[in-house]
């Protein structure tokens, strides 16, 4: 009998085209437990359009049959042909993903600032509707445009105004698709969250909710903008008045940040009750924080340590950490960045590196001088930071305890931090002593330690346990970070352990590669609960540096870029802002010893800008990867690796 054999050839290559991979894997576009991510694409595109000063007023209806509609009083989406694809340009903002008019940065650009710029937002929501509704009105004339599915159903028509049409704006009807989400509804209280943190962040700007079944409406209107937001939110009174700010960088400013980068921020210190912490970046809420909270906080440490050192109110032993500081702290902060980097299409985290210094550049100073003309208010302050530390300290001292009295003695190569809070502390293993130099020059030593490696490490994959101590440099990494070797089986004694996060720092290229692996290899085999435990960590050092010229509003910059595949991306995304082609400078960095200090705090070390990945075992289970690494490690494997590189060695790229 015949069996139907799986055929792998050219016609085997599907390539999706328009917005089937949004059908396909809606997932990786939006948020499938509900629409609310759909709908809030084309909120944050009315919102861009009041930022940019161009609308006073945002009406959401949510109507009886399920759909939404979202009307402005902005300029309206163009509906003229596009001078290239020759198609209206309406059309081609809700079929095409990465078309926008907010990848245009340079001068007189559609957008300086906006949240939306990934280029995919409202063509995924036009995607996942059944259909989707049109109407713009703009320049005396009115244009209607249907969808179902992503595809033009009732193509673009437009017709004269009347003097009962509204002069400008873009009306927005969608129906979501049900067998996209989990659930239909809209979270009603999510909702009323979003729309009233626009009006807050929009001072003047009138944002309404209206529920068609049942008729009822609410509406916001802000004018005392961040700080009366805060104040109605908090449940605790503050300790000290609120310390609120902004500052946009002006044109004389532009050789450090863009022209109206900046921030807005208020922020209250309690001494109880909940906090409230809220960020935006451009208007998009940042509901997992990134490096704008990483700006606010590190402005606010360095601020009220600063104010604690010069009038010496610091008690003897105890040691400030930034979140002494941020424990206590609420907030709303409204970053303006002109170019954000998310992470992931729904923009739930900022990733933008230079978000940290941009924030804190500008609150540090700030919260200084209030500080300094509020003294009485500052030691208040500082007196609550101070029992924070305290705290926090007599804590992990507890801990300490309750740890065996015998001590080994630390290896004499390893740079200690200062802390012994578990928790914060790090240590670093890093490849070579050159490189090791650079990173005990740009560490934290509050928190931070290093180990530096000389050479390759010992293959630790059928060495004995007993017999692994022989290897002077798995010896000291046992003894530094506290830990015996143990099984997969065993139960370990882990209250000796001494850093929170054991981190590999190796070069980006391929002997770094087989470093990790030989350190992957000892943590897997001998040292299995630290994995299991989320303990050990692999740092990503960047492979190229890319020394950007001036373009448009943005000032000269070092970039940096992990791979070829982010470096192609970081030279795409210079020619968009108008840089001419070959201004720019690109450095490979051969090894980790060829950065700086500061170079390697930037890119590697400093916790808000670095890339760490943390290990876990995958879903399939310590036994599975216990054979694959015995294939790829164990010295009797070589036919295993044979066959393993006759069958995929052509999905290797190699680095030589």
């Amino acid at each position: 009998m015949a069996t139907r054999q799986n055929s792998y050839g050219e016609a085997s290559i599907r390539v999706l085209k328009g917005l089937e991979p949004v059908k396909q894997r809606p997932g990786m576009y939006t948020r499938t437990d509900n629409p609310l991510h759909i709908i809030q694409e084309v909120i944050d595109n009315a919102a861009d359009e009041a930022l940019a000063g161009h609308g006073k007023r945002i009406d959401v209806t949510l109507h009886a049959d399920g759909s939404v509609s979202v009307e402005d009083d902005g300029r309206g989406i163009p509906f003229g042909p596009h001078p290239e694809e020759k198609v209206p340009v309406v059309e081609i903002v809700y079929t095409r993903l990465h078309a926008g008019g907010k990848f245009d940065k340079g001068s007189g650009g559609a957008y300086s600032f906006s949240g939306g710029l990934h280029g995919v937002g409202v063509s995924v929501t036009n995607a996942l509707a059944r259909r989707l509704e049109v109407t713009v009105f703009r320049e005396a004339q009115v244009a209607t445009i249907a969808f179902a599915g992503g595809d033009v159903v009732e193509p673009l028509k437009t017709r004269k105004a009347t003097a009962s049409d509204r002069r400008q704006g873009t009306t927005v009807r969608a129906w979501p698709d049900p067998k996209y989400f989990e659930s239909a509804e809209l979270p009603r209280q999510e909702l009323v969250h979003l729309l009233r943190s626009k009006a807050v962040l929009m001072p003047g700007v009138t944002v309404s909710l209206t529920l068609e079944k049942g008729g009822e409406r609410q509406q916001w209107l802000y004018k005392g903008g961040l700080r009366d937001y805060l104040m109605q939110a908090l449940t605790a009174d503050p300790m000290i008045p609120l310390f609120e700010g902004e500052h946009y960088a002006e044109a004389a400013e532009t050789e450090n940040f863009a022209e109206g980068e900046g921030a807005a921020w208020c922020v209250a210190f309690t001494e109880e009750g909940n906090l409230l912490r809220e960020s935006y970046v451009n208007l998009i809420p940042t509901v997992a924080g990134g490096t704008h909270e990483s700006g606010l906080k590190d402005g606010l440490f360095g601020a009220v340590r600063g104010f604690i050192e010069m009038h010496s109110l610091l008690p003897k032993g105890v040691k400030l950490m930034p979140e002494d500081v941020f424990s206590r702290a609420s907030f709303v902060l409204s970053a303006k960045v002109l170019d954000p980097q998310f992470q992931g299409q729904i923009k739930e985290r900022l990733n933008s590196r230079d978000a940290l210094r941009l924030v804190s550049t500008y609150v540090k100073p700030a919260l200084e001088l209030w500080l300094n003309q509020h003294v009485d208010l500052g030691r208040k302050l500082a007196e609550l930071v101070i029992r924070q530390a305290q705290t926090r300290q007599r804590a992990s001292q507890k801990v300490e305890k309750r740890k065996g009295s015998g001590v080994a003695v630390l290896p004499g190569k390893l740079t200690d931090c200062e802390s012994r809070d578990v928790l914060f502390n790090e240590l670093f293993l890093v490849e070579g002593d050159s490189a090791g130099g650079s990173a005990k020059m740009g560490r934290d030593k509050e928190t931070q330690a290093i180990l530096p490696l000389r050479g390759k490490v010992l293959n630790a994959w059928e060495v004995e346990r007993d017999r692994l101590f022989a290897n002077n440099e798995i010896h000291d990494i046992a003894v530094a970070i506290g830990v015996d070797p143990h099984g997969a089986t065993d139960e370990p004694d882990l209250s000796g352990l001494r850093y929170g996060k054991i981190c590999i720092l190796s070069d980006a290229d391929v002997d770094g590669s087989h470093i990790q692996v030989l350190l992957l290899t000892l943590f897997f085999r001998h040292f299995p609960k630290l994995i299991e435990r989320g303990h050990i960590h692999v740092a990503k050092p960047p492979l190229f540096r890319i020394d950007a010229p001036a373009r448009g509003k943005k000032p000269a910059a070092k970039l940096y870029a992990l791979d070829e595949g982010e470096l192609q991306a970081a030279l795409d995304k210079l020619r968009k802002e108008g840089a001419r082609e070959g201004s720019w400078s690109i450095s490979r960095f051969k090894g980790l010893g060829e950065m700086n200090a500061e170079q390697l705090w930037d890119t590697t070390l400093n916790p808000e800008t670095r890339r760490l990945l943390q290990l876990s075992f995958t879903q399939t289970g310590f036994e599975a990867t216990a054979v694959a690494i015995g294939k790829l490690m164990g010295k009797g494997e070589a036919q295993a690796r044979r066959e393993l590189m006759e069958a995929r060695s052509d999905e290797v790229e190699v680095d030589v």
